[in-house]
């Protein structure tokens, strides 16, 4: 038996098979979940596809997260398959890159804070809402993925650390808005891993070598071990937590420092 027996998943945010959100569906899919997809726009389309069917899925269906509109067609898609949802997972954020290096007041914009702020936080809110009527009665879960950029100032991660801090803020929201639905509501932040998003973040393999130096564990976190801890937090075995935080990064955030 597995941790997520009879549980219907959707992961949002598979872009590649080195992401976050692919390991938690790999670690979802082996703890005995069935799961859908997302993908961003057409290019992306095939590769979700297969992605998918690695792990004997067949629904993807597209999401751009800054459209309301297709947003709500996602769960109509759903609709379609099955009769309800147990678990979202949002792995979705992005910031220009030109704001995701050097001193934070001269590379910030107008453009760029609402930009990450809409597509890195405003996301999860709209996805939960709109996925709260499938949710119902099935005591489920949201999960959502951040980072210590969200509660320490962290070189170059600049507008996306605010976005980050913003998305923590929902989460506690979010739980006491759906607690009375049974719904539970958590985030991951994970320690840094080179993925395609973190590769668009200036001075990133300076600050893996820092951290598998200075955390207790001395390594660093790989998307197997994030994709764990999510699976926990999905389930039923985590049934009485809602509105944490939870870091999957061997231990950096108690002792970490740029020092």
């Amino acid at each position: 038996m597995g941790l997520l027996d009879n549980k219907r998943a959707l992961i949002v945010g598979v872009a590649s098979n080195r992401s976050i959100a692919w390991g938690i569906a790999q670690a979802m899919h082996r703890e005995g979940a069935e799961l859908a997809f997302t993908y961003q726009n057409e290019k992306l389309r095939g590769r979700v596809e297969k992605y998918a069917a690695e792990v004997n899925s067949e629904i993807t269906v597209p999401c751009d997260v800054s459209d309301d509109k297709q947003i709500q067609s996602v769960f109509e898609h759903l609709d379609d398959y099955w009769d309800g949802l147990d678990i979202l997972i949002h792995s979705v954020a992005y910031a220009p890159k030109d704001q995701l290096e050097g001193d934070y007041l001269e590379n910030v914009t107008r453009e760029g804070f609402l930009m990450a702020h809409e597509i890195s936080s405003y996301s999860f809110s709209a996805l939960g809402d709109a996925a709260r009527e499938m949710m119902k009665g099935r005591n489920g879960a949201m999960l959502t993925l951040s980072y210590i950029g969200a509660v320490r100032a962290m070189p170059n991660y600049n507008v996306m650390g605010v976005a980050k801090a913003s998305l923590e803020a929902n989460v506690r929201y979010m739980a006491s808005s759906l607690g009375p639905e049974g719904i539970r509501v958590n985030a991951i932040s994970a320690g840094p891993i080179r993925t395609l998003a973190s590769s668009g973040i200036k001075g990133m393999r300076d600050f893996l070598n820092h951290v598998e130096k200075s955390s207790p564990l001395r390594r660093n976190v790989n998307i197997d071990e994030v994709g764990n801890v999510a699976a926990f937090l999905c389930s039923d075995y985590a049934s009485a937590i809602t509105g944490e935080i939870t870091y999957v990064d061997n231990g950096y955030n108690s002792v970490g420092s740029m020092g």
